[in-house]
């Protein structure tokens, strides 16, 4: 059986000759990259009070919602912030922190394999535990532990309760990277997901999650 293959022309072909020329002739002298200057900082000098006050103060201007709990008040926080949504539970997520009115499901599918795209979407909301945070720019790390789940579980349902333990805030992004794993996707969220249309109108739920629940909990 023959295969259909779009072959490129001789303009094309003639195109990325010019290209390639062009990237030989700029390298030849052979340059040396420059030295990356590290002068910035990379410890917080804040207390630690102060950081997780900053990231409260980024995420709620990125018009995510905050809540500050403890473990016993985690449950009933999480309870009223699902209501009667069904909602995905990564594997490895700590069973104490959902109750029992809240209808749950795991990222299985019929099949035995994870739910599709089109499944996570017809689920109303997803709890995520988190990796690191940084305050200074309000972003939160997820790093597809067991508690997290995989990328798409934060990325598909309109809406992710996200539970940012204290002792994982920090203040700078050098800071955050450090306890990131590079040999596994890394998440960064700051905010529910955004953008803005033609008139410059705010629009919600774009590329993720329309609502976005931060409950610093510690």
């Amino acid at each position: 059986m023959s295969e259909n293959v779009t072959r490129p022309t001789d303009r094309e072909q003639d195109a990325k000759a010019a290209i390639l020329s062009r990237i030989r002739y700029a390298l030849r002298d052979e340059p040396a990259a420059p030295e990356v200057p590290r002068d910035y900082r990379r410890a917080s000098s804040l207390d630690h009070a102060e950081v997780v006050d900053m990231l409260e103060d980024r995420l709620v201007d990125y018009k995510a919602n905050v809540y500050r709990e403890t473990g016993e008040s985690l449950p009933q926080r999480v309870g009223q912030l699902l209501g009667e949504a069904v909602t995905i539970v990564p594997e490895g997520l700590d069973e104490s922190w959902i109750p029992d009115s809240v209808r749950t499901v795991r990222d299985r599918g019929d099949d035995g394999g994870p739910l599709t795209a089109r499944e996570l979407d017809g689920l109303g909301a997803v709890v995520t535990s988190s990796t690191v945070s940084c305050a200074e720019t309000g972003t939160i790390f997820l790093n597809s532990h067991p508690d997290e789940g995989r990328r798409a579980l934060s990325l598909v349902p309109d809406h992710h309760v996200c539970v940012v333990p204290l002792d994982s805030v920090v203040e700078l992004i050098p800071e955050a990277f450090e306890r990131v794993s590079h040999d596994r996707p890394i998440t960064m969220i700051s905010g529910p997901s955004a953008t803005s249309d033609i008139e410059l109108e705010r629009v919600e739920g774009v590329h993720g999650p329309r609502t976005l629940d931060v409950i610093l909990l510690g």
